[in-house]
């Protein structure tokens, strides 16, 4: 009988003192790993605060902050931003590719497990002789050991490129919501200068069918009255479904549902600041803080590290040595005889079809390919801060002559009006429909409030990101709550 037995037992110190692990970085290996980085670059950019929530506990107690800050309340557009960073999904799933990365990097530090084999080999009966041999093996990849500080490098650039597209993810958000809330607001102004021309429609026609009645006017005045105050009723029903679809879209964005949706927002936009800024240097400032540029910088390192192990693996895809030793014992007529045999094999794995010069250039193009984005970035990002900055300043400047110019000339018009009609100068029809002038000249004011709102929004989103051409907002741009009462 013959027995043969392969066994880690004895396999050589040294080569088990070359597969330890290496010693991890504590930010790959943490909880919250690179979570520090997007708090950071979010307060600096906006002032607001976000959350990893990775636990029930956490997820819950996000949840109290966040009904205790909307519930039967009325919210202006820092609150709701900050419930949007709190309490949507969508980021959450966003910040978790950042441990998902960290992972990445952390498996690729942690060398490749050896092969480890084990065998029991028997010839012969006692009556013949028995013959039995230990043996043992450990296979050990060295293609892992020569690139591993390669692919760790490639996995840390993965992982700060995650870490950036949070932050660009999180001013992208808050950018939103704002703009979110802006629209719903003025959603809502826009029906309560409905609301008031509804009220003189109504009047206009209900004077015109009582002089229909007394035959001082014709049926086609009288027409023209009752149409007008019918496509006024329409306006003011589309006005009041738009208005609830711009509140819906914050409540999405902002990530509630059931009791939470029971908050308001104000009835009208704040009021134009007299002034601005010139925000001189807009250029620079965005160069400097551009998550998105950011972004893609990291794209390029990422890619030229991943170039790089491309290089160093294109002609070998495997690489192995094996060692270890076989112990023979033999026994016959009596007499044990023992023999210790070392062993150690190479096993190479070399293509012979695939040069990998194919996946090499592959990966040139693809760096070229980063490199032209990150480029084309430079170059919008500088065009997106000239056009914010443009826009910021001309809202400003039409909002501001509609409040300083138009509407005073209006009010002026109603003055004397009244003060005609009263005379019996003016009739009364040409009263009602100075005042539906009047209400026309309003909406258009608040349509150029609502532009310079959503223009300030964006100023900032210009300098640090976020926005469909820069998006973030924050410093002096910041919107107070405006206006009384709430819907």
């Amino acid at each position: 009988m013959r027995w043969k037995l392969k066994t880690a037992a004895v396999i050589t110190p040294l080569i088990l003192g070359a597969c330890t692990t290496t010693d991890l970085p504590v930010s790959f290996s943490a909880r919250d790993a690179g979570f520090a980085t997007v708090e950071a670059r979010t307060s600096k950019a906006i002032g607001k605060r976000t959350v990893w929530a990775q636990s029930q506990a956490e997820t819950v107690a996000a949840s109290k902050q966040v009904r205790a800050m909307v519930q039967g309340k009325t919210i202006n557009a820092e609150t709701a931003v900050q419930v949007a960073l709190l309490n949507n999904k969508g980021l959450q799933a966003s910040y978790a590719q950042i441990g998902l990365s960290a992972a990445e990097a952390w498996q690729q530090s942690t060398p490749e497990n050896p092969v480890v084999s084990i065998g029991l080999l028997g010839i012969g009966a006692p009556e013949v002789g028995l013959y039995r041999a230990l043996e043992s093996m450990i296979a050990v990849n060295l293609l892992d050991a020569r690139t591993r500080k390669q692919r760790i490098a490639a996995a840390e650039a993965e992982f700060q490129h995650a870490q950036m597209q949070a932050v660009s993810d999180t001013l992208a958000l808050a950018n939103e919501t704002r703009e979110a809330w802006v629209n719903a607001v003025a959603a809502f102004e826009t029906v309560s200068y409905l609301k008031r021309a509804a009220v003189t429609t109504d009047a206009a026609a209900e004077l015109a069918q009582q002089l229909g009645k007394t035959g001082a006017l014709n049926k086609a005045a009288q027409a023209r009255e009752q149409a007008f105050n019918a496509e006024m009723a329409g306006q003011l029903a589309q006005a009041r479904l738009d208005a609830q679809l711009a509140k819906e879209q914050l409540t999405r964005l902002m990530g509630l549902w059931g009791q939470d949706v029971a908050y308001y927002v104000p009835d009208a936009l704040p009021r134009v600041p007299n002034t601005v800024s010139g925000h001189r240097g807009i250029e620079r400032l965005a160069l400097a803080n551009r998550v998105d540029l950011e972004v893609a910088r990291l794209g390029l390192a990422a890619t030229a590290k991943a170039y790089g192990l491309t290089d160093a693996t294109r002609t070998l895809t495997d690489l192995e040595v094996i060692a270890g030793a076989e112990i023979e014992r033999e026994e016959e007529d009596g007499e044990v005889e023992t023999s210790i045999s070392p062993q150690i094999e190479f096993e190479f794995v070399i293509p012979i079809f695939d040069s990998g010069k194919a996946r090499l250039r592959k990966a040139e193009l693809s760096y070229l390919q980063a490199a032209n984005v990150l480029a084309e970035r430079a170059v919008n990002v500088r065009s997106e801060a000239r056009a914010a900055a443009t826009a910021y300043r001309s809202s400003h400047q039409i909002a501001r002559h509609y409040s300083d110019v138009v509407l005073p000339l209006r009010r002026t018009i109603d003055e004397e009006a009244l003060l005609s009609n009263n005379g019996m100068i003016t009739s009364t029809f040409d009263l009602l429909n100075d005042a539906r002038e009047r209400i026309g000249s309003q909406l258009e004011a608040a349509n150029a409030k609502r532009e310079f709102w959503l223009a300030s929004a964006g100023l900032t989103a210009a300098i640090y990101g976020g926005g469909s051409g820069g998006g973030g907002a924050g410093g002096e741009t910041q919107i107070a709550a405006g206006g009384g009462g709430g819907h």
